[in-house]
Formats: structure tokens, C-alpha cells, sequence
């Protein structure tokens, strides 16, 4: 099967694009990551980028165990870097990560950066926020869909470079199949769009490029009269 992927980052209306997107490629195997740097707590963008970096690179020397252990790798490697900046209270960030090897593949996810899979019309699978109002939702306090408006959006209760003593991360295996489309994207993405556009816009398009620049357009659209967030995304499809 072939992977066909498109990668979109934009700063929207912020200053500073504190979002990183990328991929590596290793004996036919894709790894695609996306971070996003907590503004909040500052030097977000070097947070973002380094995480990412440091994921790839690890990938790319297939790294023992790399499933199981590059997130709470990249989390030492970032505390040191804190440490070394004297930033220890700064350098915050997501991480979403998708590894596609012929018919598998599997998601590690830290943060409200999300992955969506998409197969036969439909979302079947999508990360669950490491959120406030995720939290809401599972308790039944709120719906899904009013994450989107939320006031406690961005208060996340996960993410690289904080001071807990151990990371706390996700992963999801699943098998891939002729037809399948992933969609890894920050907050600043998938807030403007719905579900249901996303799943349009997939059904209109019929590449990754195609797909991806349609949605970051209705992103921009729907956001209109807002201070738009930086907003990234990877677009994946399996041929």
C-alpha cells in the first residue's frame, strides 16, 4: 500500500507559531508527528520543535521499544534541556504521534493535539483530550461538541515537559486498510472545524494536499472575527 501525506502549519493570528509538524520515513515505515507548544507557559515553540525533532530522530535509528518508550524519553530529554536553558517552568508542549507500517499502525498521544482515523465515510477512531473539559465529557457534564467553546479548553491535565514524576501518555494500535485517512492536528485546527466537515471535505478531495489545504481554508472561514490560534495539521491517505 502507498502512504500519501501532506503537512499544513500556519500562525494564524498569534505572533509566534508555537506548533511543529513532521515525518520520517525508515524501510517503509512512516512516523508522523505533531506538537504544540504550551504559549501560556513560554518557549513553547522550542518545546514543540525539539520534541518532535527528537521523536523523529529516534525513529529513524529505530530506537528499542520505540512504541513504548520515546515519549518518556523525549520527556527526560526535554526536562534536561529546561534545565539547561534555566527554563524550568517554560518549554511545555503536546505531542501526537502516528506510525503507519503496511497493514498496522498505532498513536502515542499526550495533550489535547488530536488524531483522527477515518475509514468507509465515517470517524472511527479519535484521541481523547488530556483536558478539563474532556474530563467533562466523560463525567456527562458536557458534550463533545462543547469542548469546541469551552472556557477551560486550554487547561490540559497532560503534557511533555511538566513536573510530574512519570508521563502519562496513550497509545492506540489498529490495523490499516486501502482507503484509510488520518488527520493529526492541533487545537487551533480541529476547533473551527466539525467533524462532519472534516469527513466532507475528505469525501470532495482526492489527495492528501487536496484534502489538507480544503480544510485549513474552512478553518480560516469559520474563524473569521477571531484571533485565530496557530493551526497545524498532517493529512494522511492510504492508496
Amino acid at each position: 500500500m502507498k502512504t500519501a501525506y501532506s503537512i499544513f502549519s500556519n500562525q494564524g493570528g498569534r505572533q509566534i507559531n508555537e506548533d511543529y509538524a513532521d515525518c520520517a520515513v525508515s524501510k517503509d515505515a512512516y512516523c508522523f508527528v505533531l506538537c504544540d507548544g504550551l504559549g501560556g507557559h513560554g518557549m513553547g515553540d522550542r518545546a514543540s520543535r525539539f520534541v518532535a525533532r527528537f521523536v523523529l530522530n529516534e525513529f529513524r535509528a529505530r530506537a528499542e521499544d520505540f512504541a513504548g518508550t520515546v515519549l518518556p524519553r523525549a520527556q527526560a530529554a526535554l526536562r534536561e534541556e529546561q534545565e539547561r536553558l534555566n527554563a524550568a517552568e517554560k518549554m511545555k508542549t503536546t505531542a501526537v504521534i502516528l506510525v503507519v507500517d503496511g497493514k498496522s499502525g498505532y498513536c502515542l498521544h499526550v495533550g489535547d493535539s488530536r488524531l483522527y482515523r477515518f475509514r468507509d465515510g465515517d470517524v472511527v477512531f479519535q484521541t481523547r483530550d488530556h483536558s478539563v473539559p474532556q474530563m467533562l465529557v466523560m463525567t456527562g457534564e458536557i458534550t463533545a461538541d462543547e469542548i469546541r467553546s469551552h472556557p477551560d479548553r486550554n487547561k490540559l491535565l497532560r503534557a511533555l515537559g511538566d513536573d510530574r514524576e512519570e508521563l502519562k501518555f496513550e497509545r492506540t494500535d489498529f490495523d490499516v486498510r486501502p482507503g484509510d485517512a488520518f488527520l493529526l492536528c492541533s487545537d487551533g485546527f480541529w476547533e473551527p472545524l466539525t467533524e462532519g466537515e472534516m469527513l466532507r471535505l475528505l469525501s470532495e478531495q482526492k489527495s492528501a494536499k487536496g484534502w489538507l489545504n480544503a480544510m485549513a481554508q474552512l478553518a480560516v472561514k469559520n474563524s473569521a472575527g477571531k484571533n485565530m490560534d496557530n493551526f497545524t495539521a498532517v493529512a494522511v491517505r492510504i492508496n
